[in-house]
């Protein structure tokens, strides 16, 4: 079952790139006939049919509309106002972008715990003033009880309940980045998350539509019910949150230290509640909890170094896209239907490459990943992208089935000094495995529905892949892609997104923006999306996406999925510096937030 299946030979697929002149005169007449029906597929839902033009500055295509934050020191873009705020206070102490990154991301931790905390794990870039860079892998990993069957009679264990959580590396790779990076006490770092624990914080919007969509098992739970439903419904916007048990778990940590997290009492609980609910999670596995220092990657894209992680993060399959588009120069043309084409064509390859990822120290493909991730890759792979029509997800030679994540928080800071940190971290789904520690307060994760679970074969007939399955101490793949952009040797740009499987597309949509289409920086991030994964096979659109691009994918054959409320969607936050010195954040209208620059 983990034996890799070439459906297509590479002389098999070349013979379908001698065919496209054939194959569009077809096209032409079927697009003929079948106008109409085309124009239709164009359409998006009715409350989708408007134009940026008609989107009100106090509403923006999201319902909401943010703003550029500008300074000339630093910059913190983080899913809330308030925890951008966060980070800019610790700049102002004298804190760098290391301090400034763990302090929002501990203070966002608290209010999003939906998507983020110190019960889930995640992945660190930083680029140090003098323009070294660093990665550090603080992915949560299965337990040592785990085993590759474990789900194959209920799946949905691993989404639900003690048996979903793998073990929480947040607090780990913080200590790391600290220790090698921090100036500021560790203690003092965490006193703004602890303070908006303890005093409470006003519920935003978006936090509030989480808890509406989840009302009816909040409610069932004592535990759930207690934080954010402490008068018999969940809180309303502008309602206080208050998180005690949560604020004295954060003060144990930052008074005596990581291991406290690790061992002791908090570990205790955790261990307690996740074996209660179901799980396997042992102290053992707790403190045996290492974050990684792995490898970073980079390419130049017209000049500029563009730097990301390796696997298990999807890093690689960014730099893929971004190697293969180049070799178009995109701002020549700008944003007209064939570069849009090519954008969804660039994102069809790298996703099919997608499917051979997994944790490095269990699959030993570095080779492989260093391969596609190089221009070589790209000037092959253009040969086989056609401008006039796209292809079933075979053409693209996907090697198995893929996995779609969920949920997240990304980050980005640039410091005065230009060391900046584009950081991601999640609990997976919507809250995790919806376990929670009712003694120290924290939400625990649901990774392991992270892995591939062995199974029947999608409908393309490829099987879930073999180098994700489980293994006691793997960490499971991610869609996870922090990037930092530098020009002549300077810090440009930093972000990352959240919302899953979209992660990776969303980058290359802002980073195209401001690089190619020269968009300013809020614009770059609010402007409405195109994503494909390959497996649907459907371009997906987001709110306002330009009608003339729609109309010029469907004429190459795209199936176009208009994006709804109801679905996930990737929220971008981003830092840039100006050739001038000046420094902005944009933070993402899609989760309702706001940067903060000082």
């Amino acid at each position: 079952m983990g034996e890799r299946r070439d459906r297509y030979s590479q002389q098999q697929r070349r013979s379908r790139f001698n065919e496209p002149k054939k194959r569009w005169i077809g096209c032409l007449s079927l697009i003929a006939l079948g106008c109409l029906a085309a124009l239709l597929t164009v359409d998006p839902p009715s409350w989708a049919k408007t134009t940026k033009q008609q989107w009100t500055d106090s509403s923006g295509p999201f319902g909401f509309k943010g703003e550029t934050a500008t300074g000339k020191h630093g910059a913190v873009a983080v899913e809330t106002k308030e925890c951008s705020t966060v980070g800019v206070e610790i700049l102002r102490q004298g804190g760098n972008a290391v301090d400034s990154a763990i302090a929002s991301a501990l203070c966002i931790g608290v209010m999003n715990s939906f998507a983020t905390g110190i019960g889930g794990g995640g992945f660190m870039l930083i680029r140090s003033p003098n323009g070294t860079y660093e990665f550090i892998d603080f992915r949560e990993t299965a337990p040592q009880a785990a085993s590759q069957d474990m789900y194959k009679d209920d799946p949905m264990l691993a989404q639900r309940g003690g048996l979903a959580v793998a073990v929480p590396g947040e607090i780990r790779g913080f200590e790391m980045a600290h220790k090698r990076h921090g100036v500021l006490p560790w203690e003092k770092i965490f006193e703004p998350a602890i303070k908006v624990a303890r005093e409470g914080f006003k519920t935003p919007d978006y936090l509030h539509e989480k808890l509406k969509k989840h009302e009816e098992w909040l409610l069932e739970k004592p535990e759930w019910a207690s934080v954010y439903a402490p008068n018999g419904y969940v809180v309303r916007p502008g309602d206080i949150v208050k998180r005690p048990a949560l604020a004295v778990t954060l003060q144990t940590i930052a008074t005596e230290g990581p291991d406290a997290f690790y061992e002791g009492p908090i570990a205790e609980a955790m261990v307690k509640r996740v074996r209660e609910t179901g799980g396997i999670l042992t102290l053992e596995d707790l403190r045996g909890y290492k974050p990684l220092i792995r490898p970073t990657v980079h390419t130049y894209y017209h000049g500029r170094k563009i730097t990301t992680c390796t696997a298990p993060t999807s890093g690689q399959v960014l730099v893929s896209m971004l190697n293969l588009l180049e070799r178009y120069n995109l701002p020549v043309l700008g944003k007209i239907g064939v570069n849009i084409h090519r954008m969804a064509e660039a994102m069809k390859f790298g996703y099919a490459f997608r499917t051979e990822f997994g944790d490095p120290d269990f699959t030993h493909l570095d080779a492989r990943y260093e391969q596609v991730a190089s221009k070589d890759w790209a000037d092959e792979v253009r040969g086989n992208l056609t401008d006039n029509e796209t292809h079933d997800p075979l053409y693209y030679n996907p090697k198995y089935d893929h996995i779609s994540n969920h949920g997240t928080m990304h980050l980005s800071v640039v410091d005065s000094n230009e060391g900046a940190v584009a950081l991601t971290s999640t609990v997976n789904l919507m809250f995790g495995s919806r376990v929670i520690d009712p003694v120290t307060g924290i939400i625990l994760n649901d990774e392991m529905d992270d892995f591939s679970i062995p199974g029947v074969p999608n409908d393309f007939g490829l099987y879930p892949s073999a180098d994700n399955y489980i293994a006691p101490g793997k960490r499971p793949l991610s869609s996870i892609t922090p990037v930092i952009v530098e020009q002549d040797g300077h810090f440009e740009l930093a972000l990352g997104g959240s919302g899953g499987s979209q992660i990776a597309t969303a980058s290359l949509n802002v980073l195209l923006n401001v690089l190619d289409f020269g968009m300013e920086l809020y614009d770059a991030v609010e402007s409405p999306r195109l994503h494909h994964q390959l497996m649907p096979n459907r371009a997906s659109l987001e709110l306002g996406f330009d009608r003339a691009l729609t109309e010029q994918l469907v004429q190459r054959n795209h199936k176009i999925y208009w994006l709804t409320r109801n679905d996930t969607v990737s929220a971008v936050q981003a830092v840039q510096r100006l050739p001038d010195g000046t420094v902005q954040a944009a933070s993402d209208p899609r989760k309702y937030g706001l940067g903060a620059a000082y």
